[in-house]
């Protein structure tokens, strides 16, 4: 571990610890209508964000294994499978009791526990991340997806009744909607692929579905899980170039439901290439730029340790993540400051070193993208506040505070998607709720003071700019029960362990008049049974 002023060290391959040493993964399969196919085309390298310190030449990033590039038949036969699953809804899973399906979501979910290590140390070492953060990603998914299967319990419980209403007689529930293609992004591969892909499946979807640019070898361990616990053509992935297996995917316009997580251009350019747009059913997580205000009463150490963690978790990759801090001019000084000591006080070094918070970025370019960012505020006029602040060591950037930022400077405006943390006095709270109602985004906000009057009257405009307003604390998803989601071009639909199963599904009804023949004729298909749909069983 380095000491937080020192630029990085990376390690020697002897340094590594046998523990969490990683053997390459050269994967050429891929899973199609219920099988794992053997591809000879064109592979992906795959390199770490973990660079080797050598004798004889600067760090090298250490050489992970490969994935498949597949080819637009490749990505067109999975959705082909996808299709033949569903089966105009007539395939053997959206068919399929609410029972069954939880019963093999259930199967999914105990083998991917038996993957954790491998999944953990995968996490590491392909994007990043620290080893307490790639178990608590994998731990909190698993918990996930059984707090989804508990979700649809309570869910099928409630619809299992009948409404009698005007005479009308009927039964509400809940259907599939039919394909859906779920691309997740790459600072949570598994943890935000499944918050859409396990809620697409159990609701009776058939899925295709693409890992993130970056944590793609890491879903590798989970293929078999996939391929036993789903009928085939439940479940198919697709690797390769977006645009070369994406783009046919939309146009041919059999894709009904498309969950993405990235970045606000990207999903427009998909939805346009819908044929039917009005057809498709999109769950979208998009950019977010969330601020913190931080008011002349506020606690200053819980303002400053808030906002440390709130902007650098994960080197700042996510979108949750504070991206700009508004502080006002009285305690402009003294809380710069502090977030400068706080922030070169982060230990930087390899993810699974103990204490360290601060790691390689496993995006190509993006440290230099980021000293630009800086340099551009610079030159107009701001400072990098921070001792060690700004660095660029191969993949690894050593986290900057910038101050103070205004509307000249990319900062402002941009999201950096990393370890800069822009300040900016002001003087009025205007200041900072005008740029809030300015910004693209609409995510979240964190508010820190402790005038009850001050925090009241700030309420009332957030919540109509963004989803959530956090109260002396950062921005953050959790816990899963809370919905998920965000204004302008932040998001569209709503995700939460219950809200995701409704979002990945439609309301549908079997009504008929209350005459004696049809109740006596609905009352014959509950007892014998004939239909899977309509039902009145109790799941416990």
């Amino acid at each position: 571990m380095n000491s937080p002023a020192a630029i990085i060290q990376f390690p020697a391959l002897r340094d590594i610890p046998l523990a969490h040493a990683c053997a390459p993964v050269h994967q050429r399969d891929y899973l199609l209508a219920g099988e794992l196919r053997t591809w000879d085309g064109p592979v992906q390298d795959v390199l770490s964000p973990v660079c080797l310190r050598r004798p004889d030449g600067p760090p090298r990033q250490v050489a992970l294994g490969h994935y498949p590039l597949l080819g637009e038949a490749e990505a067109l036969a999975a959705l082909e499978a996808a299709a033949r699953a569903y089966d105009h809804g007539r395939g053997a899973w959206p068919t399929m009791p609410v029972a069954g399906r939880i019963e093999a979501v259930e199967e999914f979910a105990f083998r991917m526990a038996e993957k954790r290590a491998e999944v953990v140390r995968l996490l590491m070492w392909e994007i990043g991340k620290t080893l307490p953060d790639s178990e608590k990603e994998f731990d909190r998914t698993l918990q996930y997806v059984r707090d989804t299967i508990d979700a649809l319990k309570e869910l099928d419980r409630v619809s299992s009744r009948f409404t009698l209403a005007e005479g009308i007689l009927g039964q509400i529930r809940r259907a599939p909607l039919g394909v859906a293609l779920c691309m997740g992004p790459y600072n949570y591969p598994l943890n935000e692929t499944f918050t859409t892909l396990i809620p697409a499946l159990i609701m009776g979807n058939t899925v295709v579905f693409k890992p993130a640019r970056f944590g793609v070898l890491l879903l590798r361990p989970l293929l078999e899980a996939f391929r036993d616990a789903f009928p085939a053509g439940v479940v198919n992935t697709v690797y390769g170039d977006g645009r070369t297996v994406i783009g046919p995917l939309m146009a041919s316009g059999g894709v009904d439901c498309l969950a993405f997580i990235g970045t606000a251009k990207v999903a427009d350019l998909l939805k346009k290439q819908h044929p039917a747009p009005h057809r498709l059913r999109c769950v979208l997580g998009l950019d977010a730029k969330n601020p913190a205000i931080v008011l002349p009463d506020a606690d200053l150490d819980l303002a400053l340790s808030e906002c440390a963690l709130g902007a650098l978790s994960f080197n700042g990759q996510r979108c949750t993540a504070i991206k700009m801090v508004f502080v006002h001019e009285s305690v402009y000084a003294p809380f710069l400051q502090g977030l400068a000591a706080r922030v070169d006080g982060l230990s930087r070094g390899m993810p699974w070193e103990e204490g360290v918070r601060i790691t390689p970025l496993p995006e190509t370019g993006k440290a230099e993208y980021l000293r630009g960012l800086v340099e551009d505020a610079v030159v107009r006029g701001a400072k990098v506040a921070n001792a060690g602040g700004a660095r660029v060591e191969g993949t690894f950037f050593s986290p900057a505070v910038v101050a103070p930022v205004d509307a000249r400077m990319r900062l402002w405006r941009e999201e950096q998607f990393g370890p800069v943390v822009p300040v900016a006095p002001f003087a009025t709270v205007d200041e900072p709720l005008r740029w809030v109602a300015e910004s693209s985004y609409g995510q979240q906000v964190s508010l820190f003071g402790r005038d009850a009057a001050a925090i009241g009257a700030l309420l009332d405009p957030l919540v109509n700019q963004v989803s959530r307003v956090n109260l002396n604390s950062q921005c953050q998803r959790g816990p899963d029960t809370f919905p998920f989601t965000g204004r302008k071009d932040s998001a569209e639909g709503t995700l939460s362990v219950s809200d995701a199963l409704r979002v990945f599904s439609i309301r549908a009804l079997v009504a008929a008049k209350g005459t004696g023949a049809n109740k006596a004729l609905v009352t014959e298909i509950l007892r014998q049974r004939r239909s899977k749909w309509l039902s009145t069983d109790f799941i416990f």
